[in-house]
């Protein structure tokens, strides 16, 4: 499926409010974010990879081994970058991240 093409600053946006709102961030931007975003969207990165590299990176903190010990929240948005890279090289389908979609509510709603 291809994505509509949009503009650089609703890409930002977009990908700032994606990031804000992915469990485990802090949820504030700052300047480094808005930066890297507009890297991002410069590089032709696809909104939908930027999306779910958050996903896949919220799935690995959330879903860990019962007992692990908490992690503390990222408070930046290079922390996704290396995971961004993965994503575009991943041959998964977009249901695989439907899968964690779901998985990460449904933890963040009853913690299992």
């Amino acid at each position: 499926m291809e994505e509509q093409p949009i503009g650089r600053e609703e890409y930002i946006q977009k990908v700032l409010s994606a990031y804000r709102q992915t469990p485990g961030t802090a949820g504030t931007i700052r300047q480094p974010d808005r930066l890297l975003a507009a890297q991002l969207q410069a590089r032709g990165v696809p909104l939908a990879a930027v999306e779910n590299a958050l996903v896949l990176a919220a799935a690995r903190r959330i879903l860990r081994a019962p007992g692990a010990p908490p992690l503390g929240p990222l408070r930046s948005l290079a922390y996704f970058s290396a995971i961004i890279e993965e994503v575009l090289e991943l041959r998964v389908s977009p249901e695989y991240f439907q899968h964690l979609r779901h998985r990460i509510q449904r933890f963040t709603q009853t913690g299992r």
